[in-house]
């Protein structure tokens, strides 16, 4: 199948975008990847009648640097920051992540923050950044806003872009000193969207004991679930520390449901075996870089 028919507008700078955006309201979408969204339109399940691509805004296409945060244009492919040192230094999750999704050649073209703003329950970008505590920042005609990433993630393939907004940019907070992160999932096969995934996130203290812990789960609810797993691990040592009462933890924390692919109580599973094995992969990666910064 190939796309109904739908006006392109191709805006030169992002004014002009959120005027087009503002005339057209709901009628529109927004081409910038188009990784998620050109399936859906050949296969008809949107049908805009309007397409707007911010392909053309330059300054949308970048990746900042700074003591605080990672922000992330809304223009920056996944390959970009995937291979942008600085910023994987800065936010480790995030390289350890993308490095997860898809293919090379999709992860060439896709966005970061399209890929939020498609809000796929299956997708790791949006765990991340609910993992991370960011911030998705909205732009229209009237003015702009950010919203937490607790509160962006509306439901399956929903957001709280609004129809007049564009996502200009995500905001990737730096984890705390003495902390250490990991991704990890099980796909069917190589590029499947993963049948279950986690990232967690833990701190040590002084003594390396873990200080705090917590995950996030996908393909497991209609958003990304988080999981405070700090009653499983607090003041436990690093590398002696009940890694599976954390995973218990997750599995009773996510409620999803069976469906072609996987049934739910093996979702739920895997949300334990991969949470403990992504706990202690997370101890293991703070200790690496505390003894690197020593």
């Amino acid at each position: 199948m190939k796309p109904s028919v739908f006006e392109y507008h191709r805006p030169g700078t992002v004014a002009e975008a959120l005027d087009v955006l503002a005339e057209v309201g709901h009628d529109g979408k927004v081409l910038a990847g188009g990784q998620s969204l050109v399936p859906l339109l050949n296969m008809r399940l949107a049908a805009p009648a309007h397409l707007v691509d911010v392909n053309w805004l330059a300054e949308l296409d970048e990746v900042a640097v700074d003591p605080r945060a990672v922000r992330v244009g809304a223009l920056a492919r996944h390959a970009r920051v995937e291979r942008d040192r600085a910023a994987t230094e800065a936010v480790p999750l995030l390289g350890q992540a993308i490095a997860d999704i898809a293919h090379a050649t999709v992860r060439n073209r896709g966005t970061v923050v399209g890929s939020l703003v498609h809000a796929d329950p299956a997708a790791e970008l949006p765990a991340v950044l609910v993992l991370l505590g960011g911030t998705m920042e909205l732009a229209s005609a009237a003015g702009s806003r950010r919203v937490a990433a607790a509160d962006f993630f509306l439901g399956p393939l929903e957001s709280a872009v609004g129809p007049e907004e564009l996502a200009t940019a995500a905001v990737f907070p730096r984890p705390r000193a003495g902390s250490g992160s990991a991704w990890t999932e099980v796909a069917r096969r190589h590029g499947d969207y993963a049948l279950c995934g986690v990232g967690v996130l833990v701190v040590l203290d002084q003594g390396l004991r873990i200080e705090a812990a917590r995950a996030a789960c996908i393909s497991v609810g209609p958003v990304p679930v988080p999981v405070d797993l700090t009653d499983a691990l607090g003041g436990q040592p690093h590398d002696a520390a009940d890694w599976a009462a954390a995973g218990r933890l997750a599995a009773a924390a996510v409620d999803p449901e069976d469906d072609i692919h996987a049934t739910a109580a093996y979702r739920r599973h895997l949300a334990g075996v991969l949470t403990a094995r992504a706990a202690r992969a997370a101890a293991a990666h703070a200790v690496s870089l505390l003894e690197a910064s020593a």
